[in-house]
């Protein structure tokens, strides 16, 4: 009873306290404050400054680095090369995450559900820098890879898959490829099971009930999956860095060299503010074919 009496004494001296915290005038404001301002002062602010030079210089208002970007056919190429890498990267990363993502839904073990969750989030945790390497290592004319291709009869010379497009591909899609198992299965995993037994007790088959209530219900996942990837492929830098080459230069390797080797903070501005417009117009392409088709439709 003793007991009883000291522990309901310290909660009666302990509880009164934590509502009257609650309760101060401002503090819910001020924990939204104190973020907010951490992220328009250290982020925002600090990239207004550095695309604002793009159109600032020592002179005053200038159009002359945007002209040079406009204008420039190695500028427009090393874009259109960014945007098409990023795209193949998606493509890939749907294809093959899809049925993954898939797999782990329809799993009814809990512990191989776990496994295969694990096996795709330990990849996220491995050094970028790593996993890059790795892929260099493999994909070496005499990697890994080609060994393989070649003691199985499939090819007889050693692919060339460093410092090109596929290159660059196989290791984005590699590393992106996470992300876009995530988005799907997060939605997948919502979508209620029972529809699929209902059509399939109506005489729909198996493939047919996919493809007509499955798939349809999963296209959330499909567009934000897709649009996480693409958006993220754009602005990458390591991976095509190394297994790309200067033959498959990305706007990103671009922005840096102009900033740590040529020193020209204004051409590397303008390739940022370029790189900026071109994600926000084809997210809002993305926007706009969503809420038109009418298979979309129901896409939040």
């Amino acid at each position: 009873m003793g007991k009883v009496n000291i522990d309901t004494h310290v909660m009666t001296r302990v509880n009164p306290v934590q509502p009257s915290l609650i309760k101060l005038p401002g503090l819910k404001w001020l924990l939204l404050a104190i973020p907010l301002l951490y992220v328009v002062f250290l982020l925002y602010i600090s990239i207004f400054n550095v695309l604002k030079l793009s159109i600032v210089d020592e002179t005053g208002f200038t159009l002359e680095y945007m002209k040079e970007v406009l204008t420039g056919t190695l500028y427009l190429r090393v874009l259109w090369i960014t945007v098409k890498i990023s795209f193949l990267v998606t493509i890939f990363s749907l294809l093959i995450g899809y049925p993954v993502a898939y797999l782990i839904t329809v799993t009814q073990s809990k512990v191989w559900k776990q496994v295969i969750l694990g096996t795709v989030l330990t990849t996220l945790w491995i050094s970028l820098l790593a996993r890059t390497f790795s892929w260099q290592i493999i994909l070496q004319e005499y990697g890994a890879l080609n060994k393989l291709l070649i003691g199985l009869g499939m090819i007889d010379e050693p692919l060339q898959l460093l410092y090109n497009t596929a290159g660059v591909v196989i290791g984005m899609t590699h590393i992106l490829l996470p992300y876009m198992i995530l988005s799907l299965y997060s939605v997948m995993e919502s979508i209620d099971r029972r529809l699929l037994q209902a059509a399939q007790g109506l005489g729909a088959k198996p493939l047919k009930a996919f493809f007509q209530i499955f798939l349809p219900l999963s296209l959330p996942g499909i567009t934000a999956g897709s649009l996480i990837v693409f958006v993220l492929g754009l602005g990458y830098f390591i991976t095509p860095a190394i297994l790309g080459g200067q033959s498959n230069i990305v706007i990103a390797k671009l922005i840096q060299e102009n900033i740590q080797m040529s020193l020209n903070w204004h051409l590397a501005s303008a390739l940022s503010l370029l790189l900026l417009v071109t994600t926000l117009l084809l997210l809002g392409l993305a926007y706009g074919v969503t809420k038109l088709s009418p298979m979309l439709k129901g896409v939040k």
